[in-house]
């Protein structure tokens, strides 16, 4: 017995001293996600990526599927209270379940591995490196546009650009989660700008008469009707630009007080930027006509060109600052989810790894870093869109669903916010309208997609559901993650 009990206090001596030692070196003994998330970072966190790149890209398809401004107008609206009820769901998941990760973690918790494991394989293989694509790729066109006036920016010359843009936005995120917070803010202050500056002109044309193509008669005019597939597709299009509304759910661990700031930044976020959209495409058409939009590579620069003169050049300029702080965003966000995958045992051990200094998930934004650039190499924007869409609002309707099944499985559970059944009821029956409307009308792109999530069946199976694998397997996973 004195033996036994010899050998404990000596254990105890060697982790005290094993503590004092870490503790000398600066290293702490454990390495958390801090809480430096006010509420005026989690607004900014929302909006900034809300307002991206999509608003300077989606009114074109928005306006090709709707056939006319008119209802153009009507699906930016829609597609503006469709997310506002996508958000109300998520804020009650979101302080129910406190932890980051979002969609992922809420529906791993409720519907259990597979189906969270799914979510997870999609957003990393396709939906975060592919928005994060096209946002760079959105960037590096507008900054080019005034190197190139009369043609299109070269391919190598923007894939060049959008790679640099993406690494040091990396780099920023693995130093200090502070400065990208206050990048964050900053640019999201210039976005709103640069899209104030186009409201302003807007009205300024409005109020000057030239609305001609804003009064009903003319605004629904349909050169043919679209059906409601096409129309389906004017709301994938619109929901594109609206991605990014439930962001603020995958860092809810770095959120000062979250049962508070997180649903007031929703609350504050959401009818912001859909007041900011529909004002901006009423300003877009208050210039051009349809057919000049839909001629138009770049709707923004088109805009200032004929209505700012000398001054067009701001144009390109705030588009860029824009998608530069939509970038910021993502990466800080989308890190974040494969640093909760890589927590629940989904992903390699190594991208739950925080640097001990820093306390960034150094790791998983490496990880982000690279599947955007390898998406970068592959892709056109256009079709970048349709893909990563589809299978945003399937992750979007899975999770509310999600709600609706915790609700009936735990009725007793404390819920800080508790929205009305009718919020996440209306929101699944326009998700399974929309999707199915839009596998009929594209069946290849939509197809693909799922297929593509699909694919991550057997990896789970593989991968994370069988335990017993061989020695050498884990022996090999030890030594790359070690």
């Amino acid at each position: 017995m004195d033996g036994v009990e010899r050998k404990r206090t000596e254990a105890q001596r060697s982790m005290m001293k094993d503590s004092d030692l870490k503790r000398d070196s600066g290293i702490p003994e454990r390495v958390t996600l801090k809480k430096e998330i006010g509420l005026l970072s989690a607004c900014t966190i929302i909006i900034g990526n809300i307002i991206g790149s999509g608003i300077f890209i989606s009114p074109k398809g928005v306006l090709e599927h709707s056939g006319s401004v008119g209802l153009a107008l009507v699906v930016w609206v829609l597609g503006g209270g469709i997310a506002a009820l996508g958000s109300l769901c998520y804020a009650e998941l979101g302080v129910t379940i406190p932890k980051s990760g979002g969609d992922y973690s809420y529906v791993t918790e409720i519907f259990g591995g597979l189906v969270g494991f799914l979510l997870l394989w999609s957003a990393v293989l396709i939906m975060y490196p592919t928005t994060l694509a096209v946002i760079a790729l959105t960037f590096s066109n507008y900054v080019l546009q005034p190197v190139f006036p009369y043609c299109v920016p070269p391919y190598i010359a923007t894939r060049m650009l959008s790679t640099i843009c993406i690494l040091f936005l990396t780099w920023v995120n693995c130093y200090s989660v502070r400065l990208a917070t206050r990048i964050q803010d900053v640019f999201t202050v210039g976005k709103l700008l640069a899209l104030g500056l186009i409201i302003t002109v807007g009205l300024v044309q409005i109020f000057g008469g030239n609305y001609e193509s804003l009064t009903p008669q003319v605004a629904f005019m349909f050169n043919k009707a679209p059906s409601i597939g096409q129309i389906a597709l004017a709301f994938l299009h619109a929901s594109f630009a609206f991605s990014g509304w439930n962001f603020l759910n995958y860092v809810t661990e770095e959120v000062v007080d979250p049962r508070r700031n997180l649903p007031r930044a929703i609350y504050i976020s959401i009818p912001l930027v859909t007041c900011v959209y529909t004002l901006t495409n009423i300003a877009y058409f208050s210039s051009m006509s349809p057919e000049e939009l839909l001629s138009s590579n770049a709707v923004a620069v088109t805009f200032g060109e004929k209505l700012l003169g000398v001054f067009s050049t701001l144009m390109p300029i705030s588009v860029a600052l824009s998608t530069f702080g939509g970038i910021n965003g993502y990466l800080f966000t989308s890190s974040r989810l494969c640093f909760s995958g890589a927590r629940e045992g989904h992903l390699p051990s190594l991208l739950a790894m925080i640097h001990f200094k820093h306390c960034t998930p150094i790791p998983a934004l490496l990880v982000c870093c690279t599947a955007t650039i390898v998406i970068l190499c592959i892709g056109e924007t256009h079709n970048l869109i349709n893909y990563v869409s589809f299978i945003n609002y399937l992750s979007y309707g899975v999770t509310i669903a999600s709600l609706l099944y915790y609700r009936w499985k735990k009725p007793s559970l404390y819920r800080p916010i508790k929205v009305s059944l009718i919020v996440p009821v209306c929101y699944l029956l326009f998700w399974a309208l929309l999707l199915g409307f839009s596998l009929h009308s594209d069946p290849l792109v939509c197809g693909v997609g799922l297929v593509i999530m699909l694919t991550g069946v057997p990896v789970y199976f593989l991968g994370v559901y069988w335990k017993d694998k061989p020695k050498c397997i884990y022996d090999f996973t030890g030594k790359e993650t070690g």
